[in-house]
């Protein structure tokens, strides 16, 4: 293509407005390529002034580069003050937390934000380092702030970052918070004009123990005895995982060298997330090494938390997310001292806490995906979980989900089994026996061209597989549910990355042969993963 003279203006002032003169450059040069006839150049500046970018279901994220469909200061400064013009507009006017992780541009993101806030009159508290995003859900929650912003773009590929809110409470933003915020960062002027101020102050230290005091008090159990294999996958989770770990009692972590210190590359793995294939290869083989009890990925923000097992054969595997899930949901619900407890998980997730629910007696609900959902599950929420490995094991301190406190809680679990002679393994096989056997896959297809999700899901709606009971979730949400007996499957466009995503389990009742279950529900699990992903071929 060649460079619209519309588009070729709004680029312009896209520039003149911009603060950055890195990112001005960045664009100018772009710019100049297309306009003497480079038609890749021309994609591109089309591209990059395609946004502005969205608050999807954990906040904007974006490829870092110059331009409103990226993220950049211009972006975080204009975003920022239509936060701070937002909170102003409701009457919300106090402290603000802002923290970062250590991804390319999250240090100056982060003091943008920070600055803006500052100019806007509210009393803004920075974080003293890269630390994990729960830390900064934790500081919200308990010290009664209107907002918290975190830059980070979690588990997604290293040319990435982000703009993750929390509002007063510690949850993430939900509709309509979302588009009224998104308005007013439309009646925003340019970045250039934005108010600034130097005049905030960092989180102590002390501070950000109040959050490590508060992990390490969860364990219920007296059992310490576990030799645990670490990763934090190159982001920000490492020293606050061991330090949180070792203040519960457990300190015999062992930490994947080469993935211990946060790196923006993310040199060891494709895609920095416990659930790809071959992300935590390493932590797998470390844990064989060193004969590990059990195995622990936290994703780049150690938000998530994955869990690793050994095999009765020796080998090592990463447990599915609704197996952790499940495991500590289970052991939330075996301790918690709440008269009229709720557990909570999304209607992609299995199926098995509902039924571990009504064995303790408890409420259970099912919300649309995202914590931000989960953490508005109803009162007396005592724990919450999702498939994609995020796990609540404390909404009373934390309203999002927190890798480091479900890793000090699987600890707690894995040690008490230890000392029984029993493993997470086991566990899982009891669940089975009293539940029946739930057996979840997923098929996950990764797009380029975002206009293939819509259509595979027009497809879909407009002609459903025979064979099943069809239930379409619009407009509360792009999701389509398919039910059958003993079988369901959820497909969704991912809220966070280029993805079309279908859930699936199998439900196999256990009579007194769990090994002839497990071999009939993994059949009918392939069958059914083999029928999916033939409907979604495109």
């Amino acid at each position: 293509m060649t460079l619209a003279p519309a588009l070729r203006d709004a680029a312009f002032r896209w520039i003149a407005d911009d603060p950055d003169p890195a990112t001005r450059l960045e664009l100018q040069t772009v710019v100049a390529r297309a306009m003497g006839g480079d038609a890749a150049a021309a994609d591109e500046v089309a591209d990059r002034m395609a946004g502005p970018l969205t608050f999807g279901t954990a906040g904007l994220r974006g490829p870092v580069r110059a331009g409103p469909n990226g993220m950049n200061r211009a972006v975080v400064v204009r975003t920022t003050a239509g936060l701070a013009a937002w909170l102003k507009a409701h009457g919300h006017v106090g402290t603000v937390f802002v923290g970062r992780d250590a991804r390319h541009g999250s240090e100056d993101f982060a003091a943008a934000a920070a600055g803006v806030l500052a100019g806007a009159g509210f009393t803004v508290r920075v974080l003293p380092r890269p630390l994990p995003t729960p830390v900064l859900a934790f500081l919200v929650k308990r010290h009664g702030a209107v907002a918290g912003v975190q830059i980070t773009a979690s588990h997604n590929p290293p040319a990435d970052n982000g703009y993750k809110l929390y509002l007063a409470g510690g949850g993430q933003i939900v509709p309509p918070e979302d588009r009224e915020i998104e308005a007013a960062i439309r009646g925003v002027p340019a970045a250039v004009s934005v108010p600034l101020s130097d005049d905030h102050l960092p989180v102590s230290d002390a501070e950000v123990d109040e959050y490590l005091e508060r992990v390490a008090s969860l364990p219920r159990g007296v059992h310490r005895d576990l030799r645990v294999a670490l990763t934090p996958m190159h982001g920000v989770g490492g020293a606050t995982a061991v330090d949180a770990l070792r203040r519960a009692g457990f300190t015999d972590v062992r930490v994947v060298r080469e993935q211990a210190v946060p790196d923006p590359e993310f040199p060891t793995v494709a895609f920095p997330n416990p659930e790809e294939p071959g992300a935590a290869d390493r932590l797998l083989a470390l844990a064989a090494a060193e004969d590990a009890d059990l195995a622990i990925a936290l994703d780049p923000d150690a938000d998530r938390c994955a869990l690793g097992v050994r095999e009765r054969d020796g080998s090592w595997r990463m447990l599915r997310g609704d197996e952790t899930g499940v495991l500590l949901g289970s052991l939330v619900l075996s301790t918690v001292e709440s008269p009229d407890p709720l557990v909570a998980t999304t209607i992609v997730s299995s199926s098995l806490l509902k039924s571990i629910a009504r064995a303790h007696g408890a409420r259970y609900a099912e919300t649309l995906t995202g914590f931000k959902w989960l953490v508005r599950a109803g009162d007396g929420l005592v724990f919450a979980y999702e498939e994609a490995l995020g796990n609540c094991v404390d909404p009373a301190h934390v309203n999002d989900k927190d890798g480091i406190s479900a890793a000090v809680v699987a600890c707690d679990l894995a040690a008490g089994l230890k000392a029984s002679g029993r493993t997470l393994l086991d566990a899982l096989d009891q669940l089975a026996v009293d539940h029946g056997l739930h057996l979840t896959d997923q098929v996950s297809l990764r797009f380029t061209d975002l206009s293939r999700i819509g259509a595979l899901m027009a497809r879909l709606r407009a002609a459903p597989p025979a064979g099943f009971a069809f239930e379409d979730l619009l407009p509360g949400a792009d999701v389509v549910r398919l039910t059958g007996e003993g079988v369901r499957v959820v497909v969704r466009p991912s809220g966070t990355e280029p993805k079309l995503k279908a859930y699936l389990e199998v439900v196999e009742p256990v009579s007194d042969d769990l090994p002839a279950a497990r071999a009939r529900a993994r059949d009918r699990l392939a069958a059914l993963r083999a029928q999916v992903s033939e409907l979604l071929a495109d």
